[in-house]
This record gives structure tokens, C-alpha cells and sequence, in this order.
């Protein structure tokens, strides 16, 4: 990721972009009772809204993103909480991924296909790998305006063809705080 990507993200958070989106995604809180526990991964976990609640669950969770400034807000809300997460600062584009293997993946909306390359074999047998982003589409909804930042319909079930898929949805989907979003789903299972 260039210097100048790095330093966009790092001005959202210290703006505090993102700072009320504190619920989990509603995609992780359907699925995790019938995810494998034990050692999780948040990809690009930004505030730790995803992570914090993993942690809460039980789960050893290892979170990682680009910005510092993120992921001191998380550590900060891991301390208020009495909770316990291994925060790491990391290129998610050339930088090193951890060097584990983990039962759950989280990857949310964030758009990667080299990135979810690179995530697949850190899933142990067993493992699953939980996964939403943004859809392309021509409805107005939340999220990236450019397609790039979003997947083709069918990108997500062809990133992960090595999986088992266990769900798969693409589609209009209503947040928390009521704005619209297009999204592509995916819980796929290391056999």
C-alpha cells in the first residue's frame, strides 16, 4: 500500500471515521455459533469492532490492519474491556501476514483478491474463513464508489474455490444504523 494510502486511513481514524460503528458485522454475529473456536484472525480490523467481540466470545484473536491509529483505539477499548488482543500494524497489500495458523478468518469489507490469497493457507484443517465485502452494483448504497474497491458478482465463490463453501449470498443488505449496503457473503470451510 502506497504512503499515501497509509496516510488516508490514518486521517479517518484520527477524525474518528468509523467510531460508531462499534456493533460486530451482523454476518460473524449469525454465523459465529456454528464457527470452530479457538484461534481467530481480523483482517483489516480498523477499530475492532469485529475482534472485540470475538474476544468476547472466547476466541485468541490475533487483529491486524495499517493504521496505528486504529489499532491504538482498539487496544484502548481491549484494555477498558479486561480483554485480551494481539494488535499488529501490517501492509495488508506487501506486508507480512502472521505467522499462525487459525480456526476462523475474518475478512470484512475489505477488497483484496491477492490478500485473500495469501489468508487461505494460514486456515488450519477445519478452519474457517468468514468473509464480506462490497458487492459491485448500480443501486445506491454505502461503501466504495469506485468498483475496484468492491467484488464482481461470483468474485468471492472463485477466490475461495479451494474451500468448502458452507453459505454463500450476494445482495442488498440493511445495516445496523439503517444505510443500505451491497454485499457478497461467503463462510467457507478448510475440509
Amino acid at each position: 500500500m502506497s504512503q499515501a494510502d497509509r496516510d488516508k486511513w490514518e486521517k479517518r481514524y484520527r477524525e474518528g471515521s468509523y467510531g460508531t460503528r462499534t456493533h460486530p458485522s451482523e454476518f460473524l454475529v449469525e454465523w459465529l455459533p456454528r464457527l470452530p473456536k479457538g484461534r481467530a484472525l481480523d483482517v483489516a480490523c480498523g477499530i475492532g469492532r469485529n475482534a472485540l467481540y470475538l474476544a468476547e466470545a472466547g476466541y485468541a484473536v490475533d487483529a491486524i490492519d495499517i493504521s496505528s491509529v486504529a489499532l491504538q483505539r482498539l487496544q484502548d477499548s481491549v484494555q477498558a474491556r479486561g480483554l485480551t488482543i494481539n494488535c499488529t500494524e501490517v501492509d495488508l497489500e506487501s506486508g507480512p501476514l502472521p505467522d499462525e495458523t487459525y480456526d476462523l478468518i475474518v475478512l470484512v469489507r475489505y477488497t483484496s483478491a491477492s490478500l485473500i490469497a495469501r489468508l487461505l493457507p494460514l486456515l488450519r484443517e477445519g478452519g474457517c474463513f468468514a468473509c464480506e465485502e462490497h458487492l459491485v452494483t448500480t443501486e445506491d448504497v454505502i461503501g466504495p464508489s469506485s468498483p475496484g474497491f468492491r467484488v464482481a458478482p461470483g468474485e468471492l465463490r472463485e477466490l475461495t474455490a479451494e474451500l468448502e463453501v458452507l453459505s454463500y449470498s450476494e445482495g442488498l443488505v440493511e445495516d445496523p444504523d439503517g444505510r443500505i449496503a451491497a454485499l457478497a457473503s461467503i463462510v467457507a470451510k478448510r475440509a
